[in-house]
């Protein structure tokens, strides 16, 4: 990343000096003489950093930088001051000042300093494209939904997005987009500034939930860091914490998680500290909870207090409506991320997209469309694209297959030998095709054919 840097100092000497050096570090440098001067090409050029004299013909150093701050109070300022005057560049710092250096300075000092206060500036910038791209996920339209159930889902959370506290409990199939629509919800919501911390309840260990929820101190059991480590009830501070798969937890971790609910405290594995907990819960599973209490595996106080309110997302086989925008929605992505340009959809392809049951919902029909925008090329999406899940719909008719048994009875054996025929027949003798036709391997077919006395001819 490259940056730009603004010295203003009223010594040529020093500024020439100063700009020779950071360009040699591969910086862009833009110079100024006095503090009217320097505010001037702050304000149009937008600097990374700026090195800024104390003393200053004009303004002085403490007028520009409390201008400068007034504009852009986390850009970093680094105050160069003479021997004679450090307790002015601690007034600066206390003014917002980055740091300060003592005149005459050697420029090991002056790299170091400006590293550091670039590299701040790096990590904002990080985290503000960060949250920009977090925003413009929802914004672009994020979650897809013109079916009237999907209204009335997204419609709810909506509502329930303004609560602070509300706790949330979302349920739906695997795919259907929980932790999207959590997300959703914590954009939408008052804590949008802070953190959004998933942790999938079904993948940790239940003896390492508690560490892995609360976080620990040092030394708290053999094998801790020696620092101790952050809780994931803590990275969320004044955020949302999304508990994934939730009727997943173990009966302890139950009871830890329905104390955080309930008391809004914790204290971290080995601590004596009480710590707040500020956060919003949103959970999110693809069990019928209800069920779950029911048969004594799932607490029914967490419940009720999860299950304040209830999202429930439905699967995309009951919102058909939603599948051709949703793919319309992923090809424009993928055309994106692949540089590829389909632009259109045959009929025959939108009525194999409309037909497909989807098992694996939104979650599939993504991985549908980006593998299809990576693989293919041309303008338009065709039937024959989607061949890769004619294997899933053959396999379903095969099962669904019924076969009607005569009265006076059959010769199991000549069924088989007639299918086996048919299936060379079609395969015009392909021992590979046929047998994948018949869901048996080619070694079987071959063993069947040598028991029927059938051989290869001109199909």
């Amino acid at each position: 990343m490259r940056f730009t840097i603004l010295v203003i100092d009223d010594e040529p000497i020093l500024r020439e000096s100063l700009e020779v050096a950071l360009k040699t570090l591969g910086h862009d440098v833009i110079i100024a003489g006095t503090g009217e001067e320097g505010l001037e090409l702050f304000r149009k050029e937008n600097p990374d950093l700026v090195l800024l004299d104390h003393w200053l013909p004009g303004i002085n150093g403490d007028e520009v930088l409390q201008k400068i701050k007034e504009r852009e109070p986390e850009i970093p300022v680094i105050i160069m001051t003479a021997q004679g005057s450090v307790e002015l560049a601690v007034h600066s710092m206390k003014m917002g000042a980055f740091d300060f250096l003592v005149k005459p300075f050697d420029l090991d000092q002056i790299e170091s300093l400006v590293q550091k206060g670039l590299e701040r500036t790096r990590l904002r910038k990080e985290v503000e494209w960060l949250r920009t791209q977090y925003q413009e996920r929802f914004r672009s339209g994020g979650f897809i939904g013109v079916s009237r159930k999907m209204k009335d889902v997204l419609g709810l959370a909506e509502k329930t997005a303004q609560s602070m506290d509300t706790t949330l409990l979302i349920e739906g199939e695997t795919g259907t987009g929980k932790e999207l629509l959590a997300e959703y919800i914590h954009f939408l919501s008052p804590r949008s500034s802070f953190p959004f911390i998933p942790i999938n309840c079904g993948a940790i260990p239940k003896d390492l939930f508690e560490s892995e929820l609360f976080g620990y101190e040092r030394g708290a059991f053999t094998g801790a860091l020696e620092k101790g480590k952050m809780g994931k009830v803590e990275a969320a501070d004044k955020g949302t914490l999304f508990l994934d798969e939730v009727g997943e937890l173990s009966p302890p971790a139950q009871v830890k998680v329905l104390r955080v609910l309930e008391e809004k405290d914790y204290f971290k594995v080995g601590g004596i500290e009480k710590k707040k907990a500020d956060i919003r819960i949103i959970a999110a599973t693809n069990k019928d909870l209800g069920a779950e209490v029911k048969r004594g595996n799932f607490r029914d106080d967490l419940y009720f207090r999860l299950n304040v309110v209830r999202l429930p997302i439905p699967p995309l086989r009951d919102r058909r409506e939603d599948i051709l925008p949703l793919f319309r929605f992923f090809l424009g992505r993928f055309n994106e991320q692949f540089k590829k340009g389909f632009l259109r959809i045959s009929s025959e392809a939108e009525e194999q997209i409309h037909s497909y049951p989807w098992p694996g919902n939104v979650r599939e029909l993504r991985n549908a469309v980006e593998r299809i925008v990576l693989l293919e090329k041309g303008e338009t999406i065709f039937g024959k694209h989607f061949s890769f899940l004619s294997g899933k719909k053959n396999q379903e008719e095969v099962i669904s297959f019924k076969p009607t048994l005569p009265s006076q009875g059959i010769v199991l054996d000549e069924v088989e030998k007639a299918y086996i025929l048919e299936a060379l027949k079609l395969k015009k003798g392909n021992k590979i095709q046929a047998a994948k036709m018949l869901g048996i391997s080619r070694s079987a077919l071959i063993y069947r054919m040598e028991k029927y006395g059938i051989k290869i001819v001109d199909w």
